[in-house]
């Protein structure tokens, strides 16, 4: 049994439609999702319903590019932290996981919540820093771009530490190589 686990987050219609470089993050996370199946790696997928995205909606479907296996697990979540009113602990602890191998969308709201709720579980969170993705927030008040609010994330990522958990780094080539 794997002790880690490949997380992906949000890889649904509209989150996509409005994020930077998604045809390239989708083909990535594709190649991570192939990867980590041929090496029993628990893949997890995490879908958001808000009333922008209500459930069941077109907008809420994950990418037609990614299907989740029908023995991988799907966590419905409706706040950034993907370990928040959801069963996410659960499916971990009873694959064994310690780890987790995060992509997905959005970087600087979902994804970024769910690496610190990760780390705060005591969860060693690596995020793929070539595998997730974000739309333009300057309209909603960031003072950066999608571009800067990924390598943001990646080094802080990369700098997180704490007693029982640690973050890091990878790219989706070198993931479950």
């Amino acid at each position: 049994m794997s002790e880690t686990a490949l997380l992906v987050v949000d890889v649904q219609n509209d989150v996509m439609a409005e994020s930077v470089n998604s045809d390239d993050v989708v083909a990535k996370i594709s190649s991570l999702v192939d990867r980590a199946r041929e090496q029993g790696v628990p893949v997890i997928w995490v879908q958001h319903s808000d009333p922008g995205m209500p459930r069941d909606s077109d907008e809420w479907q994950i990418v037609a590019q990614l299907v989740p296996a029908p023995d991988e697990p799907v966590v419905h979540k409706t706040w950034g932290d993907a370990f928040v009113e959801t069963d996410l602990a659960e499916r971990l602890q009873e694959r064994g996981v310690k780890r987790i191998v995060l992509c997905g969308a959005q970087t600087d709201a979902c994804i970024r919540s769910t690496f610190y709720g990760g780390i705060h579980r005591g969860y060693d969170m690596t995020l793929v820093e070539d595998a997730h993705t974000t739309a333009d927030m300057r309209e909603h008040g960031l003072p950066y771009g999608p571009d800067e609010a990924i390598r943001v994330l990646n080094a802080q990522a990369s700098w997180t530490k704490q007693p029982d958990a640690v973050g890091s780094t990878t790219t989706a080539a070198d993931a479950f190589a």
